[in-house]
């Protein structure tokens, strides 16, 4: 590694000296033609560019100086070969001598040149690979591929987190609940998120991504092979239309269970969600709110699976017979909904509406995770007890985090 020492001296001129300093002391980026010195007292004109490197908290932390040497352009060099020539024919000569240097010393747009992140822009952005600042130059991608910084792809991609945790919410509420999409707008809004889905396959085929040395891969084939061995059969699977196929009256039952349970590779998603997320831990707020919208996730979800063991324990299939000490039952009789018999049909009917019944099971997970639970709702079967001590250890847990 060689080390190189430049001074200024008594040549230098003054008012560039000031500029250098005034742009350290401003913390900017600008470039100066400069006469510097050697340690052998040899002038040297320099092309010197400064450009501020800041860190993920938009502070300066040093400066990137790159220095260009321009002698040639500015005193041509006399030699036994040139003597006589005029000045501007030894600068011609000089020029034709240093192409490379002067293609070298082309300037770039400005438009190329700064790349600077503001503060709400890097709170935006989701990706964790955000391009540095001091990488002044895009890199040059075909024209059907999208860079995965750009404003646009952000924008897409707050799109698919919102989705993610509309789809995380709506599951395992129709897994549990066993709804049929009946509903046209409920049926018309889960198209749409599908068909958003397929989009975002697409866009990832043709969307860059950041290669293990931290360099930016725009290659089409790599990116298509990357996609393909990490989130492609997961993202496909999350795309198909479930909904629409339970929406049939005349589908099979278990068929559509099937369908249903299948929606839950949907979930997968939220892998994607957390490795984007994990540059929010900086900020306090932002920590508050995803330890909430966690709590709140983590509850619904546990109110959907306490839902159904009661639904799963109610009625004994084999016997047809109604089961007492089930917490659905339990609950039925103190709201005044009890489940009666059908004889002409054979069926029991009756019990708490599928709306009383989320509130009531949301309710009971809520206060066993931050409470020990209390109320009306309380586990009696052995696996019912054994959920709920799950789910009390689950909430301990979580508190500890908090309060830490």
């Amino acid at each position: 590694l060689q080390k190189h020492v430049f001074m200024y001296g008594e040549l230098t001129d003054k008012k560039t000296i000031e500029k250098v300093r005034q742009t350290f002391d401003n913390y900017e980026s600008n470039c100066f033609e400069v006469l510097l010195y050697k340690k052998n007292r040899t002038p040297v004109w320099f092309y010197m560019q400064i450009a501020p490197i800041r860190n993920e908290h938009e502070k300066v932390v040093l400066f990137l100086c790159t220095f260009k040497d321009i002698t040639l352009f500015k005193q041509p060099i006399e030699d036994d070969s040139t003597k006589g020539w005029t000045k501007f024919a030894r600068l011609t000569r000089a020029l034709t001598n240093s192409r490379s240097v002067l293609q070298q010393l082309t300037p770039m747009n400005k438009t190329e040149v700064v790349h600077k992140h503001s503060r709400l822009a890097e709170v935006l952005q989701l990706g964790s690979d955000i391009l540095p600042q001091y990488k002044q130059e895009a890199p040059k991608t075909p024209p059907h591929i999208i860079l995965h910084y750009c404003a646009f792809k952000t924008t897409w991609d707050w799109v698919i987190l919102i989705l993610t945790f509309y789809t995380a919410i709506m599951v395992p509420y129709n897994v549990s609940f066993k709804t049929k999409q009946n509903n046209i707008a409920w049926l018309v809004l889960d198209s749409v998120v599908d068909v958003i889905f397929l989009v975002d396959i697409v866009l990832n085929f043709h969307t860059t991504f950041v290669g293990p040395g931290g360099e930016v891969i725009s290659d089409p084939k790599l990116i298509r092979m990357n996609y393909l061995k990490t989130w492609f059969v997961i993202d496909l699977l999350s795309c198909l239309p479930y909904d629409i196929i339970n929406a049939f009256e005349n589908v099979d039952e278990g068929i559509s269970s099937l369908f249903s349970s299948l929606k839950v590779v949907r979930l997968l998603r939220l892998g994607r969600v957390a490795r984007k997320l994990d540059h929010y831990l900086e900020y306090g707020a932002a920590v508050l709110v995803l330890l909430v919208c966690v709590f709140g996730l983590v509850a619904h979800w546990l109110a959907c699976i306490w839902y159904s063991i009661g639904d799963y324990e109610v009625i004994d299939e084999v016997t047809n017979t109604i089961q007492i000490d089930s917490w659905l039952y339990q609950l039925a009789l103190s709201i005044g909904t009890p489940y009666r018999y059908n004889t002409s049909a054979g069926i029991w009917e009756g019990g708490p509406s599928k709306d009383s019944l989320y509130v009531s099971s949301l309710y009971f997970t809520m206060t066993s995770l931050t409470t020990i639970g209390f109320g009306n709702i309380a586990p009696t079967t052995d696996v019912e007890k054994m959920f709920s001590v799950a789910m009390m250890m689950v909430g301990c847990k979580y508190l500890d985090f908090f309060s830490f």
